[in-house]
């Protein structure tokens, strides 16, 4: 591996990368999670029948505001101006995927230009719309499980774009 990490300084101590030189670009990087459960509780979130209110609405925005927190979460962050921060959640169905899991399969898409990427809120954001999914519904699935964060494209800054092999 002939890169370095980046927080790591000539004497092993951590740090947030100078980035002042960097010039400022369009970024972009989109992100995924799923969380599974039993089909039942699917139903319940789909027809919008779940105690709670509306789940998909509220982990859409509870990504949304994770997004924009993440240099509060992830200590060698930026703080970063979001020029864009859309989340999806879509149901899945029995029989929709290979693997016969049921659950919501969370998209996001964060924007910014800037003088660092944004791949940590794309991926901060999917995560805790996962997460405001389990706690809105553990009341009757505490065996939900969240699955499959990852980065899936990035684009922008020094290295261009990046896309994911296998998605």
């Amino acid at each position: 591996m002939s890169e370095s990490l980046t927080h790591i300084d000539e004497k092993g101590d951590v740090r947030m990368v100078d980035v002042s030189q960097k010039a400022d670009t369009e970024r972009v990087a989109v992100a995924e999670g799923f969380i599974s459960m039993k089909p039942e509780t699917l139903d319940l979130i789909a027809s919008g029948t779940a105690k709670k209110g509306d789940v998909l609405a509220c982990a859409r925005v509870a990504g949304v505001m994770a997004a924009k927190k993440t240099s509060d979460l992830i200590p060698m962050c930026h703080p970063l101006n979001i020029t864009k921060a859309k989340v999806e959640c879509t149901p899945v169905f029995e029989g929709e995927r290979e693997d016969g899991r049921v659950g919501i399969h969370v998209t996001t898409t964060c924007g910014v230009t800037g003088k660092t990427g944004i791949e940590m809120e794309a991926l901060t954001a999917a995560s805790v719309a996962c997460l405001t999914v389990y706690d809105m519904c553990k009341a009757v699935d505490r065996g939900m499980e969240i699955t499959d964060v990852r980065l899936l494209k990035k684009d922008g800054g020094k290295t261009g774009l990046w896309l994911r092999e296998e998605a």
